[in-house]
């Protein structure tokens, strides 16, 4: 049985995320993501203007004239969320949990990709991928994604973004749209992120909360680390070790920011507690660019 805290939980989610969708995104998202793939629709004679590099090299000798092969635009795409279950995502010092801000920025993107009639699928994973939803169409469908976002309990608690990567490499086997939805506390992806981008559209969603990027200033504090239970106690009226938070979590985010670069992926910086729209709007436009 669902909880009906989980059921009502799905239904607010999806009169908010829903209504973004039409009112904010509606045209977006179809425009950044087409013409991922093409279909064949038919073989006509050359005309002058038309691309040369569009002959069909094999019917122009049959027929004895120049004739090009026309494609249409294969609209009808697969969407899948890689999303990271770890115990650090049950940290939130905003309105939200990590893990809630994910599923509700999830839910936005799904509710766009049924309304262009696209499939969505769902990889969950800790250390190991431990949920995976077949995609689909249908809104029953993305309401059931949504619910396994919010109820789906992991048996692990650590981070492998590796295996997860690695898991989608063997399973997806046509070009797909990947969203990877993750706040990137781990190493060691480096490897299947370029293997994954190569083949696949690959989108990664960057979720942090605020006390990740910045300690406040309120003296003694027991930190644990949610996914070992290691413990440390530290002193935040320091200014040096303020100051040595920062600096170490500003070099892991360069870091990652330059691998990002090179690997050629586009990342969504999502801060618990800021809308999401400016950021997503923020990336459409930037894709709109590219396909311009």
């Amino acid at each position: 049985m669902i909880p009906r805290e989980v059921i009502r939980k799905v239904k607010q989610i999806e009169i908010v995320t829903r209504n973004i969708v039409e009112d904010v995104f509606s045209g977006e998202y179809h425009s950044i993501f087409k013409g991922l793939g093409m279909e064949f629709s038919e073989v006509r004679e050359y005309q002058p203007g038309d691309d040369v590099r569009s002959i069909d090299w094999n019917v122009t000798a049959r027929m004895g004239q120049p004739f090009i092969k026309k494609y249409v635009e294969e609209r009808e795409l697969t969407v899948v969320f890689l999303v990271d279950a770890s115990a650090s995502g049950m940290f939130g010092s905003a309105d939200k949990l990590k893990n809630e801000f994910a599923a509700e920025i999830c839910a936005v993107l799904a509710f766009s990709a049924i309304k262009n009639n696209d499939r969505v699928g769902l990889a969950v994973f800790t250390d190991e991928v431990e949920k995976v939803v077949v995609p689909k169409k249908g809104r029953k469908h993305v309401l059931r994604v949504i619910r396994e976002l919010l109820f789906y309990r992991p048996r692990k608690r650590g981070t492998s973004i590796r295996e997860g990567m690695e898991y989608l490499l063997r399973l997806l086997k046509r070009k797909t749209v990947v969203f990877v939805v993750s706040d990137f506390l781990d190493t060691g992806f480096e490897k299947p992120l370029r293997s994954l981008a190569r083949r696949h559209d690959v989108v990664l969603m960057r979720v942090t909360d605020p006390r990740e990027l910045e300690l406040p200033t309120v003296g003694l504090i027991r930190l644990e680390d949610a996914e070992t239970g290691r413990r440390q106690l530290i002193d935040t009226s320091s200014r040096a070790v303020r100051e040595r938070f920062a600096a170490l979590t500003s070099l892991r985010r360069r870091e990652q920011d330059a691998l990002f670069k090179a690997t050629r992926v586009d990342c969504i910086d999502l801060r618990v507690g800021n809308s999401y729209i400016e950021p997503l709007m923020a990336f459409f436009r930037k894709r709109e660019k590219k396909f311009r």
